[in-house]
């Protein structure tokens, strides 16, 4: 979370107070990886560090996010992982990568392109999710 707010925010009990320590589920993240292996689709693991949008980041955002660990930026899925947590829920996360970041290529940043990209790479999440969701079904 490198946005400077919180889901949290104005929450008044104490559980706001969320570990975030261990976030995702290393059995789903497994499991995950075994599906997608057997389906023939790259899964990678990386830091995923939010920024809050809905505007792309700067080549300077994309340095400082690359010196303090990330391997990709974007503009959800931590919220929703935060909320997840304060909600005792055990969480994963897929992200569909689906552009160069500000300053890593000569293609010019597009909503267009980032939805194209996206849909481009939907099927092979619903592949993953579905064996998943067939193995956790028996």
């Amino acid at each position: 979370n490198f946005t400077g707010v919180s889901p949290l925010f104005g929450e008044r009990d104490n559980a706001r107070f969320v570990d975030m320590s261990e976030v995702y589920d290393p059995a789903i993240r497994a499991a995950w990886k075994t599906h997608a292996k057997a389906l023939g689709i790259t899964l990678h693991e990386g830091v995923y560090m939010w920024f809050c949008g809905p505007n792309f980041e700067t080549p300077a955002e994309i340095r400082a996010a690359k010196t303090l660990g990330a391997d990709v930026v974007g503009m959800s899925t931590v919220p929703e992982v935060i909320i997840g947590r304060r909600l005792g829920l055990r969480v994963a996360a897929l992200s569909i990568i689906t552009n160069m970041a500000a300053g890593m290529s000569e293609t010019p940043l597009s909503h267009e392109q980032t939805m194209a990209n996206a849909d481009a790479a939907a099927r092979d999440v619903q592949r993953i999710l579905t064996a998943y969701l067939k193995e956790y079904d028996q």
